[in-house]
C-alpha cells in the first residue's frame, strides 16, 4: 500500500465521516426547525386563544355596560314619568274647588284639632287662596284663629303656643304620605306592560 492510497483512504474516511456529520447535522437542524415550528405553532395557538378570551371578555363587558346603561335610561324615564304624574296630581289637588275643597279642608282641620288638648289656643295657617274658606270654617271653633298663609296646595297647619306642637295636615303632606305608601303600586300600574 502506497502512501497515496493511505492518504486517499484517510480522505475517503474523512469525507464519509464529514458526510455522516453533515447528515446528522442536517437531521438535527431539521429536528430543531421542526421543534421551533411546533413551538411557534403552539405559541400562536395560545396567543390566538388568549386574544379570543380577551375579545370575549371585552364583548361581555361592553354588553354588560350597554345593558346597565339601558337599565339606567329606562329607570330615568320611569322616574321622569312618575315625576310628571306627581306634578299632575299636585295640579289636580291645587285645582280642587267648591264643596270638595271645603270638605277636604274641614276634614284635615278636624283631624289636626283632635291632636290638641281642649281649650288650647290654636293658630291655623293655610294657602292664601283658601284664607276666606279657612276663616269661615274656623267660626265653628272657639279657640282657633287664622294666623297666616303657608305655601302649600291646600289644607292646614295647626300649632299651639302652649304645647309647642305643630300638625301639618296640608294637601302636600297627605299627598307625600300617600305617594310614598303607594309608589310601588303606582309604578307597577304605570309600567305593567314593561
Amino acid at each position: 500500500m502506497s502512501l497515496d492510497t493511505v492518504v486517499e483512504d484517510i480522505r475517503d474516511e474523512a469525507r464519509a465521516r464529514a458526510e455522516e456529520i453533515r447528515a446528522d447535522a442536517d437531521e438535527r437542524a431539521e429536528e430543531i426547525v421542526s421543534e421551533a415550528e411546533a413551538d411557534a405553532e403552539s405559541i400562536r395557538e395560545e396567543r390566538e386563544a388568549e386574544v379570543e378570551r380577551e375579545i370575549s371578555q371585552e364583548r361581555e363587558q361592553r354588553l354588560s355596560s350597554a345593558k346597565l346603561e339601558a337599565k339606567q335610561a329606562r329607570l330615568g324615564a320611569r322616574r321622569d314619568v312618575l315625576e310628571d304624574v306627581h306634578e299632575d296630581v299636585e295640579g289636580a289637588i291645587a285645582g280642587l274647588e267648591g264643596d270638595r275643597r271645603e270638605e277636604l279642608t274641614r276634614a284635615l282641620l278636624d283631624a289636626a284639632v283632635d291632636e290638641f288638648d281642649d281649650g288650647a289656643d290654636l293658630r291655623v295657617h293655610g294657602r292664601s287662596d283658601d284664607e276666606s274658606l279657612i276663616e269661615d270654617i274656623l267660626t265653628e271653633y272657639d279657640d282657633a284663629t287664622f294666623a297666616g298663609t303657608r305655601d302649600c296646595l291646600g289644607g292646614v297647619v295647626v300649632e299651639s303656643e302652649a304645647s309647642r306642637v305643630r300638625v301639618d295636615n296640608t294637601f302636600d303632606s297627605v299627598l307625600e304620605s300617600v305617594w310614598e305608601d303607594n309608589l310601588k303600586a303606582i309604578s307597577d300600574r304605570l309600567f305593567e306592560d314593561q
